[in-house]
């Protein structure tokens, strides 16, 4: 159940999949059981809008009346902010995902008074679309939603006010997805396989990243260990002067670019970490004029600024959203449109990174990550994620499947850390979240 549903893509499954009031006696039961599992008896309220989500909600407190409590339903347009302070639990079923306009003051000013809300579906005012809020949006504590999530329930800011998120199954047939062919998912392994080594292996059969470097070279060194960590049999730093590396399997290389796109065993290269956007600027079309195998960040997209053009021969980049806004200009309001966008452009896999990593290929997949924790904003994490990355396409996996079990693998590693962790903390990670999974 990893496929993501626009609410517009939704409705078609509502449609194909007919039984209207089968269906919404279904969700509101699962409402319901969600709500008597995890709360006391209480004095319940729920806000009906006008559509299937206020439907919904009145099955809900049908079911929650037959179980003992004191439910009332009220219309949300004509519901008192009164009615609402005197209930001390409110069912949100006001509107769905596919809110298509902002909520009136008279409705944020009622979400506004709820001591603790259930949503269902999302929390109204959300869009389950993008993730962004029409007008205004409450905090739900928890968010009961049916057959397939949206990407709003995975994108910020609405990821943050649907709470705990259940995803209830309410007898929709699978086969409803066959016309609609749903092109997002939300990241997890049933998207990749990772690549395992033969029998009779060597390095090189295992992958060779050769790692671009400027002079200071502690960017470069990151990638270069989650590299290693990751799988490849050969990790070489091409440096532009001599340096001591403290790592015995690292190989130093300061031999001149044209030298070393002559070696044919060289076909995975990462450029950006740490090394100038003068020199990625030089380097980044040599790179793709030798056909290489090429992940683009940090200084190689910066020296591509309102150029996305010159990025068409790479295969991954990974911007975070200041380097994305320099080449591609502002993400607009909807994330997954943006990364979609760029992949587009470019013709490379791209990873639109954050709380909410987005994981778009040229052909309109994508996937939006939701492993991530906090502890990775730090410094040096994208450059983990980069040599990450390089070594899973140095290793033969398609561009989209290394990009999506990299993000995870990222995430993963960093779970497994706990707060406080250091980017140079997570190669040593890798190996171990991937042998466990």
């Amino acid at each position: 159940m990893d496929e993501l549903l626009t609410p517009a893509e939704m409705a078609r499954a509502d449609a194909a999949a007919g039984n209207v009031a089968a269906l919404m006696e279904a969700a509101g039961r699962a409402v319901a059981r969600a709500i008597l599992q995890r709360y006391r008896p209480c004095r319940v309220l729920v806000l009906a809008g006008p559509g299937n989500n206020g439907g919904d909600g009145k099955v809900a407190a049908r079911y929650l009346a037959q179980a003992g409590w004191p439910v009332r339903v009220a219309d949300a347009f004509t519901a008192t902010v009164e009615q609402v302070q005197r209930a001390e639990l409110v069912i949100d079923a006001i509107f769905g995902a596919g809110l298509s306009r902002d909520t009136s003051p008279q409705i944020a000013g009622l979400l506004r008074a709820a001591k603790r809300i259930v949503a269902v579906d999302v929390p109204s005012g959300v869009d389950g679309a993008t993730g962004q809020i029409r007008g205004f949006a409450p905090q739900a504590e928890l968010t009961v939603t049916f057959f397939r999530k949206k990407p709003g329930h995975l994108l910020y800011p609405g990821r943050g006010l649907c709470g705990a998120l259940l995803l209830r199954d309410i007898g929709m047939p699978d086969t409803v997805l066959t016309d609609i062919a749903p092109q997002a998912w939300e990241n997890s392994p049933a998207l990749f396989t990772l690549p395992n080594r033969e029998a009779t292996g060597h390095k090189y059969s295992a992958g060779d990243v050769t790692v671009l470097c400027g002079e200071l070279p502690g960017a470069a060194r990151l990638a270069c260990a989650a590299a290693r960590r990751a799988g490849a049999g050969m990790v070489t730093l091409a440096a532009p002067t001599p340096m001591v590396l403290p790592e015995a399997g690292l190989i130093l290389r300061t031999d001149p670019l044209a030298a070393l796109l002559q070696d044919p065993r060289r076909h995975t290269w990462i450029i950006g970490p740490g090394l100038g956007v003068a020199r990625a600027a030089e380097a980044l079309p040599q790179l793709i004029a030798a056909g290489k195998t090429i992940l683009a960040d940090a200084d190689a997209l910066t020296a591509c600024t309102g150029a996305p053009e010159k990025l068409r021969g790479v295969s991954i980049i990974t911007p975070h959203t200041g380097e994305f806004v320099r080449v591609f200009g502002e993400t607009g309001p909807s994330k997954l449109d943006a990364a979609r966008r760029a992949a587009a452009l470019t013709g490379a896999v791209t990873i639109l990174k954050g709380a909410d990593t987005v994981i778009a290929a040229p052909d309109g997949r994508a996937a939006i990550n939701t492993n991530a924790p906090a502890s990775l904003a730090t410094g040096g994490t994208g450059d983990v994620l980069a040599g990450l990355c390089a070594a899973l396409l140095a290793q033969g996996m398609e561009a989209f499947e290394a990009a999506c079990a990299a993000v995870w693998l990222h995430g993963e590693a960093a779970r497994s850390l706990g707060p406080g962790l250091l980017a140079e903390d997570l190669p040593a990670a890798l190996p171990l979240i991937a042998l466990r999974d």
